[in-house]
């Protein structure tokens, strides 16, 4: 298992390796200009310039702050709302389809707006990411609460469960899986929502310094951070991944996925 999993890193690796000296040399041959195509090694010397000058770490911190608070709000309000939502058809009734409608808005046409109402600042950032990450989180949590066996929970009525019993010992743990997925994507989501939310308007942040370098045609430094955010987007993927599989030990179906990425 060890010797595959060494093989497959070692192929990885001379398959990237051969990319960038392909790219590098296609580039230096046709002598494309820097602003159109530059070489790896521009978007090198561009990351280690903006990550040992200290450019890039600023603006990390107050994109990542953005997404992880943002983040943070609507996996609350979207676990708190799903909930009564699932155990309440009158809730359902009432509040769901406003839910709907407003989700069918494009939280990009939005954006303006909320720099106007918030300011430039990280707040209107905040509210941007929280309303996009919002949505995948609720579904998800309402179709899990649903997922729950109905005569599971007859059984545990017959036996004298409370609905707080029913709830806690099997709707919910049953519905941990759907919250998961919906927190894997919804991760994501927040970091792209920070990013466009940026591209608005911003005093500081990942996508602002991608929109001032796009105007002094530095397209080395854009794509070094773009790997930045890649890296960024990939490690939290893999930190819910890994939460999700220790909090989700009993779960069947994450035991065969990790079985399949080994």
């Amino acid at each position: 298992m060890l010797v595959q999993k060494i093989k497959t890193v070692g192929i990885s690796l001379v398959v990237f390796a051969a990319l960038m000296l392909t790219w590098e040399t296609v580039v230096r041959v046709k002598q494309i200009p820097s602003y159109l195509i530059p070489t790896p090694s521009d978007v090198y010397f561009a990351l280690v310039r903006g990550l040992g000058e200290g450019l890039y770490t600023r603006h990390i911190v107050t994109t990542m702050t953005e997404v992880f608070v943002g983040f943070g709000i609507a996996l609350v309000l979207a676990l708190v709302l799903g909930v009564f939502i699932a155990l309440n058809r009158t809730i359902e009734t009432y509040v769901y389809p406003y839910i709907i409608m407003f989700q069918s808005m494009p939280k990009v046409a939005l954006a303006p707006v909320l720099v106007i109402w918030f300011g430039l600042g990280i707040t209107s950032k905040i509210v941007t990411v929280a309303l996009i990450t919002f949505f995948p989180i609720l579904v998800n949590t309402i179709a899990g609460l649903r997922s729950a066996d109905l005569d599971r929970i007859n059984l545990m009525r017959s036996l004298g469960a409370t609905r707080w019993q029913v709830f806690r010992m099997l709707q919910f743990p049953g519905a941990l899986p759907f919250i998961m997925a919906g927190i894997e994507v919804g991760i994501i989501m927040a970091l792209l929502g920070a990013i466009v939310a940026e591209f608005i308007g911003a005093e500081a942040g990942l996508g602002m310094l991608l929109q001032s370098m796009n105007a002094t045609l530095d397209v080395a430094g854009q794509f070094s951070i773009l790997i930045i955010l890649s890296a960024i987007g990939l490690t939290m993927n893999k930190a819910v991944g890994f939460l999700g599989d220790r909090l989700l030990f009993w779960d069947a179906s994450r035991k065969s996925r990790s079985k399949k990425v080994m």
